[in-house]
């Protein structure tokens, strides 16, 4: 049965519109955005499919169980629909219908309306030649007593196998639709410290090559991981507060016996802000030391060019003034004029670049 789950939601393919024993109200499984619909009943999986319109009227005929349905990027009517099926609230929906919102946990009369931020790390061979380190995607579910609608925005926030590993686990699905918001913050914030582990080797990589002078770099990469350092900060730090309360403070929605798994979600959580501000601290650093050492060079460079003028300007004004036409010049009609000049420009200008040497100006 979780492997039927799993393959359902991995697909994310249609049901027919009319199956045996179903209503004409399972053919709005016909969108392709109804990734799975299933009711649990003590923590065990109805056998068959269901609309939401079935699955909530079967709960509520049973007086037991839940509803877990699953959505990927709802259109406005079909959201609407569902909407009105759960009495879900008018701004959460709107919330759910656009991506790009602040990770949030706000209630609604007896609805929790959760906002996740997923985060997926972009494999590369090099943080020096990466046009993007990490990308982030969207999760938001609707708890209430007996159902829970989850929305997913983006590519790499897929839930099948989550659902698949719960599915496995009927005395703890037993315990209600808050063990299912539990298990997918649970999720991300694991993908979470997996991301910064990640993240966490390329920072050592740009921080070895920015202070190896065999391996220059500029600051274009610094930049870049400053930029999807910024990204996490935005997908984590909102949801600090949320999960914080969600740990501490007792809800209808969340029973005590869920309410106290969501304080180890918190304290990885913690450890995830804690991780992405030494993040920043050490970008900070880097881009400074990259800044510095930039600096640094240039004022090498414009030493060495000012010593190579200083020489040359030397040469220039001897040759300079036997360059004049005037009639009586030193020594223009000695014949040892010429290599005296040569000599004395010579020696001039090794006095001056040894000069210069010394002082490591060139």
């Amino acid at each position: 049965m979780a492997d039927t789950a799993a393959a359902v939601d991995a697909a994310a393919t249609p049901a027919p519109a009319f199956e045996t024993g179903q209503s004409p109200d399972s053919a709005r499984l016909t969108s392709p955005t109804v990734v799975n619909c299933a009711v649990y009943v003590d923590g065990v999986r109805l056998p068959g499919r269901f609309s939401h319109t079935d699955a909530y009227a079967e709960v509520r005929a049973r007086g037991a169980g839940f509803v877990w349905l699953g959505l990927y990027e709802p259109g406005t009517e079909q959201l609407r629909d569902v909407a009105e099926t759960f009495g879900l609230h008018e701004l959460a929906v709107e919330d759910a219908l656009e991506a790009h919102q602040r990770p949030k946990i706000e209630r609604y009369d007896d609805t929790l309306f959760a906002v996740l931020k997923t985060v997926h790390y972009v494999e590369h061979e090099s943080p020096t030649t990466a046009n993007e380190i990490v990308e982030t995607g969207e999760i938001m579910a609707f708890l209430g007593a007996d159902f829970v609608v989850t929305v997913r925005h983006g590519q790499h926030s897929a839930l099948h196998h989550l659902r698949a590993w719960l599915e496995a686990d009927p005395e703890r699905l037993a315990l209600g639709p808050a063990v299912v918001l539990h298990a997918i913050a649970d999720h991300i914030v694991d993908d979470y410290l997996a991301v910064t582990r990640s993240v966490e080797t390329d920072l050592d990589v740009l921080e070895s090559m920015v202070f190896d002078p065999a391996t220059p770099i500029g600051v274009e990469p610094l930049y870049l991981m400053k930029r999807e350092i910024i990204e996490m900060r935005r997908a984590v730090l909102p949801l600090a507060a949320p999960m914080h309360r969600l740990a501490a403070v007792t809800t209808p929605a969340v029973p005590k016996k869920v309410r106290s798994h969501f304080r180890d979600v918190d304290d990885h959580l913690s450890t995830v802000t804690d991780r992405i501000a030494n993040f920043d601290v050490l970008l900070t650093t880097l881009v400074d030391a990259t800044l510095a050492t930039v600096a640094v060079q240039q004022n090498s460079d414009m030493r060495k060019i000012t010593a190579w003028a200083a020489i040359i300007a030397v040469i220039t004004s001897v040759v300079g003034v036997y360059g004049m036409n005037f009639d009586f010049m030193p020594e223009l009609h000695w014949k040892y004029g010429y290599p005296m000049v040569l000599a004395v420009i010579a020696a001039v200008s090794v006095f001056l670049y040894r000069i210069f040497s010394r002082n490591r100006w060139l």
